[in-house]
């Protein structure tokens, strides 16, 4: 009995230790993070517009003037966690930005999503960063009628099927030449549950076309190794006096006699 005590009273040590606020309750965000330096482009043409880098992201989000904004994230298994927001702002319509050093702009985070406390019910937009890695991206879409675009990180595309994919569908791509930059853009709401995009270095493109060549050339040298090797075959039982045409003809049309039941 004492030792099933002391495993249990273990668990609930590692899980505190561990920041499982899904059982301890809401957890603020550290202060240090949520004020960390990030540049945001507020002048979107979407009500949400995230931008992709190497290892993190920025996301800038439209708010109709709610006391708070939820953001989560999905796992491999399609359960909720929160997001490890940083860098954390909020602009006014009239374009006053307010970080949470100077304001009531807070951020909580529970074992199944982040709360981002806004200031005064205002309108206005939201944005922070968070942390990102691989070749694709997923966001659950927070609020239904949001537009979206996700810009790319540099040097990286989508559009060959094989090697990219983005949904939901109905979306158009514009390259920035400046920047090496591609954004992805769903003008028209999203009604789906996620947007999710999966893109390719431009050089993964040279290794899929170089990989892909070797494979026909090696193709085609096995089709013309086979060929050449019947052909020898061939030249081989015509020169021992063998023509399989004929040996085929007579097995088929040899003098077996006529059908069964003519005479």
């Amino acid at each position: 009995m004492h030792r099933r005590h002391f495993a249990l009273l273990s668990v609930l040590a590692l899980v505190a230790l561990a920041g499982c606020t899904g059982i301890l309750g809401p957890e603020d965000v550290d202060p240090s993070q949520l004020n960390e330096n990030a540049s945001y482009d507020w002048a979107t043409e979407t009500n949400a517009s995230i931008t992709l880098n190497k290892t993190s992201y920025r996301a800038v989000y439209d708010i109709p003037g709610n006391s708070s904004f939820t953001i989560y994230n999905r796992d491999d298994l399609g359960r909720e966690e929160g997001v490890p927001v940083k860098a954390l702002r909020f602009r006014y319509d009239n374009g006053t930005v307010i970080s949470p050093a100077n304001s009531s702009l807070t951020a909580q985070r529970t074992g199944s999503s982040t709360v981002i406390g806004l200031p005064n019910n205002s309108s206005g937009q939201v944005a922070y960063s968070a942390p990102r890695q691989g070749k694709s991206f997923s966001t659950p879409v927070y609020a239904n009628g949001y537009t979206y675009t996700v810009t790319l990180p540099p040097g990286r595309r989508i559009g060959i099927p094989l090697l990219s994919h983005a949904t939901p569908g109905s979306y158009e791509t514009e390259t920035e030449a400046t920047t090496n930059r591609m954004t992805v853009t769903w003008s028209e709401p999203v009604e789906s549950r996620a947007v999710r995009v999966r893109f390719y270095l431009e050089r993964d493109l040279y290794i899929f076309g170089g990989t892909a060549a070797i494979a026909v050339l090696i193709g085609t040298a096995g089709t013309v190794y086979y060929w050449r090797q019947l052909q020898a075959v061939r030249r081989r039982r015509k020169e021992a006096g063998i023509d399989l045409e004929e040996e085929y003809e007579d097995e088929e049309f040899g003098n077996d006699g006529p059908p069964p039941g003519m005479p």
